[in-house]
Order: C-alpha cells, then structure tokens, then sequence
C-alpha cells in the first residue's frame, strides 16, 4: 500500500469508527512511518544489500590507490633516484677515462656476511693444527683478488688511483722493505687496504729451521701490529715456499691462513698457474710493489692492466681478507 492511501484512511477512521481504535492506532502508526520517509515508495522494507564477500584468506589483496599527491610524490622520488644513479655512471665513466681503463670496473658483491667454510677441494689444502693453504677461495661470486707482495715501490699515484676507482686490494709486506715508509702503509690501511704478513727478511722459508721461521713470522706479526694497528689474520711465505714448519710457526702467533695465488700481474702480461688461462671465481691473482726500475712501468699501469684484464672477463675485484 502506498503512503498517501494510507493517509486517507488514516483520516476517515478518525471521523467516526471509534470501535476500530485498535486499527486506527496500527495504521497511523504506518503513516507515520510513511510521512517520514516522504510517503513515497512502498512500505513494506527494502531488502538489505547483500555483503561484501570476505577475501580468502591468504589472497594477496590490492593496494589501497594513492592520493594524486601522494602519486606525484613518489614519481618525484622514482625520478630523483633514477638522476642519482645517471650521476654515479657518468662519474664512473669520468674516473675510468681519466685512468686510461677500457671501461668503469665492476663493482664487488656485498662483502659476505661470513667467511668461506674451507673444505679440502681443489685450491684448499687442509690439516689439523696447522691453518689452511688456499689458490682459490671457495665462492659462487664472480669475484677475484688482488694481493700485492714486498712494499718496495710506494707510488702516491697508484694510491690515489685506487682510492678515486675504489679498489679493494690485500697487501703482504716484508719489513725489511717497508721500514723506511710504513706510514705509506698507514695511509692504504686508512683507505681500506688491508695489511698482511710477508716476513720479516723475505726469505726462503723452506730451507730455514723452525725457530727461524717462527721470528721471521712471529716478528711481522709483532712489528704491524704495533706499525699498523691491527694484528695480520694472513700470511704469505715469500716465493709461495713453505713446509709444515712454516704452517706450525705461523699458527703459532695467530695467523688463520696462508694464501698463495693461481695468476701472477705484470704492467704488460699475466701469467696463469693453469692450461685454460683463463679466471675463475675466487681466484687469487699475484703482484708486487714494483715500479719503473723493474718493470719499465708504473704501479698504476700495473692496475690498469689488471683491472681491463679482470673487467673483460666479467668479474669484479673484491677484498681478500672479507672472504678469508
């Protein structure tokens, strides 16, 4: 029934069916109800709307759309880092060009958040008591690193080169030759160099007896900690020679590895310990502190050298000592 109607009845109820009181209430209650609502419309209730399903659970469900502010916002920040990172490539390239390399080098994979669990595999040798020997440290990363031996030439450009390229480089040092500069030492340290044991004398350790080994270690040990600060955790037997005296007077004094090499940098060449001649992850390559006098070059042409050779094959150069 519509409302009007109802209204209508309503009125003449009240004229003179006084016996139907108890209807007359009933319905002017529903006109009631209708002139509320406009008196439009039925009166019987609409029904409610249905509910929204629920989503299942564990459904991924759609972000909530972003104010225009908001949106705008974000592309201003998606923009500003995408012209940050522009920035940092053409900088790149900048440094690169002025060094003379090929290209920018690679950049290293984040230093991992432990060291390499040595196992004996090719390129580790192992034994109880004594620390392990290592060619190539056990990694996926196609990473590779350089260790310079002796402290001979100290060239202020080839520091600068590094620190400007932000290469991550090992040095083992030989007392005998690093004595009369240390704080050259002290300064590649301070850019993230690290610094390890060559011996005190650079000699050959294999033909000399246990107690003279142990001083030629121990006392390296002993002189960069107190020239460097940071006692060496690695040490390399000049020319790669050593026996079970060497690893025995090493562990000794707290030295954790013994690094060698699989590749050997010249400022011209490289020289490979293996027929493919090629890199390989986890490969350690060899150089010196050497300069024009033996090379007929510099110790930046030495990096360069090395850095074309290792960002050619696709690799990075990382820190030794991070993964050892």
């Amino acid at each position: 029934m519509n409302g009007p109607s109802v209204c209508r009845i309503n009125g003449d109820l009240r004229k003179g069916q006084q016996r139907r009181g108890a209807r007359t209430g009933l319905l002017a209650a529903v006109c009631l109800t209708a002139v509320v609502t406009g008196c439009a419309g039925p009166a019987t209730p609409s029904k409610p709307a249905p509910a929204a399903a629920a989503p299942a659970t564990g459904a991924p469900q759609p972000a909530p759309p972003l104010l225009p502010g908001l949106a705008r916002e974000q592309e201003e920040t998606s923009s500003e880092a995408a012209a940050r990172q522009a920035d940092l490539a053409r900088a790149a390239l900048e440094t690169a060009q002025r060094w003379g390399l090929d290209r920018p080098p690679l950049k290293a994979p984040a230093r991992p958040a432990a060291k390499a669990v040595l196992t004996p595999v090719q390129g580790v040798k192992l034994k109880d008591g004594r620390p392990p020997v290592v060619f190539r440290v056990p990694t996926q990363d196609k990473v590779v690193f350089l260790t310079i031996d002796d402290g001979f030439e100290k060239d202020p450009e080839f520091s600068r080169m590094a620190a400007e390229l932000g290469i991550p480089l090992s040095a083992f040092l030989s007392d005998y030759l690093v004595r009369d500069n240390y704080g050259y030492f002290r300064d590649l340290h301070k850019q993230g160099v690290e610094i390890n044991n060559h011996t005190i004398n650079h000699r050959n350790l294999k033909v000399l007896d246990y107690e003279t080994q142990r001083r030629e270690i121990c006392d390296q040990q002993d002189q960069l900690e107190q020239q460097i600060g940071v006692r060496p955790r690695l040490f390399r037997p000049p020319y790669g020679e050593y026996n079970d005296d060497t690893l025995r007077a090493a562990a000794s004094c707290g030295v954790q590895a013994v690094p060698l090499w699989n590749e050997e940098a010249f400022p011209d060449h490289m020289e490979w310990r293996y027929d493919d001649r090629t890199l390989h992850p986890g490969d350690i390559i060899l150089t010196h502190f050497r300069g024009i006098s033996d090379w007929k070059a510099t110790m930046p042409d030495l990096l360069r050298k090395v850095l074309n050779e290792v960002t050619a094959a696709g690799y990075s150069l990382g820190r030794l000592d991070d993964y050892l």
